[in-house]
């Protein structure tokens, strides 16, 4: 084996080591304390504890409030799902060469980039049901009758939070689907372009199967982000009127220092891992059946 071949298999082996290692460290170990610590009864002060086996899991499905969670963040997964086109279409947008597309490009970007609590405390004020800047909207506006309250009425305050949800995330789906079309080779769409394809056919059949690893990213970040949102209802409501805008992650985060239940709170960690990886799983199957139905038409 020559030198040159040997100083890269040094190199590949060397910059595999450090990220292999912290990836060790820093999920796999955890991951496996967290599958050990759902089958005890730790409260998180005690130093020892009992082994109680699958007591937790039992409880866990047996917990009527957490499938109320549960179903919350199914508001959050949905509404973000249903705007994926849309911040698709928009990312298409501000890929032409349209007029202030710099400008736009910003705008839609800036919520993400602003902290989480910040915006959580800015939309408690504006969802204020005193003095608060959307019902004097829709007062000036003549349109008194819709005036609710936002963040206590239990029918809407989950639509109201996952409002505030998109607000802030829809910017971030759209520069990374901005970046993947901007990836993609322009000889293909003017080649295209050139054939006679309209702006429909060349998004249908060349822009989306062209950029479908972003997609598929972005469905699995909605996933993460619905199933493991905590700061919006924490902050807004703290998961109130009772837990009707409680999520899945902050009802495992009080059973932890709240109602200090590590051992169940565990458990609940390690289901809303399964749960991500197996709606990840089904929606990857389903997309792929869809674009073999667009790929045989």
């Amino acid at each position: 084996m020559g030198t040159n071949a040997r100083q890269r298999q040094v190199f590949i082996l060397s910059a595999l080591l450090i990220p292999t290692a912290l990836l060790i460290a820093f999920v796999v170990v955890p991951g496996l304390d967290l599958f050990r610590l759902s089958a005890t009864n730790w409260d998180g002060l005690a130093p020892d504890y009992d082994y109680i086996g699958l007591d937790n899991y039992k409880k866990m499905f047996q917990d009527g409030n957490l499938w109320l969670s549960l179903r919350n963040n199914m508001v959050y997964f949905f509404l973000h799902l249903l705007m994926i086109p849309v911040e698709l279409a928009f990312a298409v947008v501000l890929n032409s060469k349209m007029r202030g597309a710099k400008f736009y490009k910003t705008m839609v970007f800036l919520p993400y980039i602003i902290n989480g609590v910040a915006v959580s405390y800015a939309f408690s004020y504006f969802f204020s049901p005193v003095n608060g800047a959307m019902d004097a909207l829709l007062a000036a506006l003549g349109l008194e009758e819709l005036q609710q309250s936002w963040l206590s009425n239990p029918s809407i305050v989950n639509f109201t939070l996952a409002f505030v949800s998109l607000w802030r995330f829809s910017g971030y789906h759209v520069i990374l689907f901005l970046a993947a079309l901007q990836s993609m080779p322009q000889d293909i769409m003017e080649a295209a372009q050139i054939d006679g394809a309209s702006s429909w056919q060349l998004f249908r059949h060349i822009q989306v199967p062209s950029i479908m690893l972003m997609v598929d990213f972005v469905l699995f970040d909605n996933i993460r982000g619905a199933l493991q949102v905590f700061d919006i209802p924490f902050i807004l409501t703290n998961g109130g009127p009772g837990y009707a805008s409680s999520t899945f992650t902050l009802y495992t985060i009080n059973t932890a220092f709240k109602f200090s239940n590590f051992g169940l709170a565990a458990t609940m960690a390690v289901a809303i891992m399964f749960m991500i990886v197996l709606i990840y799983l089904v929606q990857n199957v389903l997309i792929h059946k869809v674009l073999l139905k667009e790929g045989r038409r």
